[in-house]
């Protein structure tokens, strides 16, 4: 895991001076701190700061063959198979980067096709004075582009570049309607004005300052519910997830994983144990709050049943509001997800246990159906069914000056897109969250609450061998009796009984509501008087809003406006972080 940038300039325009790569390589110093290095030449510049977990002491970047240079930041899990399709090369590094680059000497724009990984990848070819652009195809690792008068700008974060110059700190009034209304922001645009996002998948080819051509790879296949029984799907089933969970732990460093109360981390930790011959270390999060379910007794069971060391930490309210401003501040790309404060913590905690890599659940809902949106949305209308997302989280609460109007068009956009033909009103559902929460939620918040800590996230269900055995199966493997992930239950219980894979859902959250409610008197004034809340929202109605979020949907407009409140000082006014949350809100 590493931070990428680079600038590709326009004809007769000079590349920037040393300022600006300092500017972009001191912004990314976070996401690699082993080391860093970089090349400027012919009109191009390649700044890369590393994570080392593969070849720890040979694999810094660039990395170089023939006319060509290559940064990275992600994994290559299967470049020990791509080594054998390469018979004769004199490989410099020990790198699984290194692999991508001679798939792309090979391949050209289509070497994508050849990885199973995630990664955002720049490459350099000096004779033709082109440079490509990858991003793999579920969006685990990130990457912006920016184009500007003098050429095209790109980073591992958006923060990077306007820490360079590139882009405007202002804010794209559609994208926070998005924000407030659904927690996250969809499309390549984002809430910057100028910065857009590589999207999951895409190859983006270009020279002289500008995007000549562009190419993606889908992440799940396309078709109708494939024909196939119960015992043949949970073979297949098993032996994808095998192989994926063991491609995913090949590293150099040491590793763990994240486990909550859940089946998807509960799956990942069953396979982990079968491959590993020592114990694996499992860190949980929970909270002592009688209002929410704590995982924590749960997880210790599955860790115990499989005679993994099991490392819980308790998140505090007092924790919460001493560094939600740090938190907030990671997430430059905003998804106002009350999950990022866990998932910070636990990162914290695994650094500090000296892990580099954990692995995560991440995407197991969205591969095997297990939201109830999709049971929903697979409805007829006249049966009760929903189109995901229809009501936004401000609606009806009366606290912004003007009610949002197109926050909708992106998830409506996703949806159409999503509805291939062949393809059921189930897997439909789950392919457009996959075009948008998936990236812009839920990695987003993944990939900067970890590497806020230099910890590489990995995601072994979001893997082409795992989607190809389970995205296509016939709905009534994904869904039965009302439940979702219904063939990961029954492999669950097969394999791990402890998890209780059949047992009530309890569902994670986080009690920001009641938290907030508590302080909701001192709170509101001050995110009220915030500039980012003060110019969209009716100051009165804010308090109020604070003072009654003990409310389910009050709490989560109150925990929306706090989250804006933090973000718009770090990211819009560029203020210093530190503090607490109240010496953070006070410098308004």
């Amino acid at each position: 895991m590493c931070g990428i940038a680079g600038i590709v300039a326009a004809p007769d325009t000079a590349l920037p001076n040393g300022i600006q790569l300092d500017a972009l390589r001191g912004a990314l110093a976070h996401r690699g701190p082993d080391g860093g290095g970089h090349t400027a030449v012919g009109g191009v510049a390649l700044v890369h700061t590393r994570l080392a977990i593969i070849d720890v002491a040979g694999g810094d970047q660039p990395l170089y063959a023939g006319a060509a240079a290559l940064v990275g930041n992600g994994e290559i899990y299967n470049y020990r198979e791509l080594y054998r399709e390469f018979p004769g090369v004199n490989f410099t590094t020990g790198s699984d980067n290194e692999l991508a680059l001679h798939v792309w000497l090979r391949d050209g724009a289509s070497y994508g096709d050849h990885l199973r990984g995630m990664y955002a990848i720049a490459i350099h070819e000096r004779a033709a004075r082109t440079v490509t652009l990858s991003r793999d195809p579920f969006g685990i690792k990130p990457l912006y582009v920016v184009q500007t008068g003098s050429g095209l700008a790109f980073a591992s974060e958006p923060q990077a570049l306007l820490a360079a110059g590139y882009g405007e700190r202002r804010v794209r009034a559609a994208a926070r309607d998005e924000l407030f209304q659904v927690q996250f922001t969809t499309g390549a645009e984002t809430i910057f004005p100028g910065i857009h996002r590589v999207l999951p998948g895409e190859t983006l080819t270009c020279r002289d300052g500008k995007v000549l051509e562009r190419r993606r790879i889908s992440a799940v296949p396309d078709g109708a519910p494939e024909e196939i029984d119960e015992k043949q799907a949970l073979e297949r089933l098993d032996a994808a997830l095998t192989e994926s969970v063991d491609l995913h732990q090949r590293s150099d460093v040491p590793y763990g994983m994240f486990l909550s109360g859940g089946i998807d981390s509960a799956t990942i930790l069953t396979l982990m144990s079968r491959l590993n011959d020592t114990p694996v270390l499992a860190f949980t999060a929970g909270f002592a709050h009688g209002g929410v379910a704590d995982e924590r007794e749960g997880a210790a069971r599955v860790a115990k049943s499989l005679g993994a060391e099991h490392d819980a930490i308790e998140v505090t309210q007092a924790m919460v509001w001493e560094h939600l401003p740090a938190i907030v501040a990671c997430m430059d790309d905003p998804a106002a997800d009350y999950a990022i404060i866990p998932t910070w913590f636990l990162a914290r905690r695994a650094r500090e246990a000296g892990m580099k890599v954990v692995l995560a659940g991440e995407g197991g809902d969205e591969i095997f159906a297990g939201y109830s949106r999709y049971r929903s949305a697979a409805r007829p209308w006249w049966r009760g069914g929903r189109v995901m997302r229809g009501r936004g989280n401000f609606d009806r609460l009366d606290v912004l000056r003007e009610r949002p109007a197109a926050w909708r068009d992106g998830i409506a956009a996703a949806d159409a897109e999503a509805g291939v033909p062949g393809r059921s009103r189930l897997a439909a559902a789950q392919a457009a969250d996959m075009a948008d929460w998936l990236p812009h939620d839920l990695l987003t918040k993944l990939d900067r609450c970890l590497m806020a800590h230099a910890i590489e996230g990995r995601t072994p269900f979001l893997d082409p061998g795992v989607a190809k055995a389970a995205f296509r199966l016939p709905d009534g493997l994904k869904v039965q009796q009302g439940m979702g992930k219904y063939i990961l239950r029954q492999w669950l219980a097969k394999n791990c009984p402890a998890a209780n894979p059949f047992g009530p859902k309890q569902g994670f959250t986080v009690p920001m509501g009641q938290w907030i409610g508590e302080k909701g008197d001192r709170l509101g004034p001050l995110v009220a008087a915030q500039p980012g809340v003060a110019e969209i929202a009716k100051p009165g109605r804010v308090e109020a809003l604070f003072r009654a979020s003990n409310h389910r949907r009050h709490g989560f407009g109150s925990w929306v406006l706090l989250f804006y409140a933090l973000w718009h000082n770090a990211h819009i006014l560029g203020r210093p972080i530190g503090g607490n949350v109240y010496e953070a809100l006070a410098t308004a």
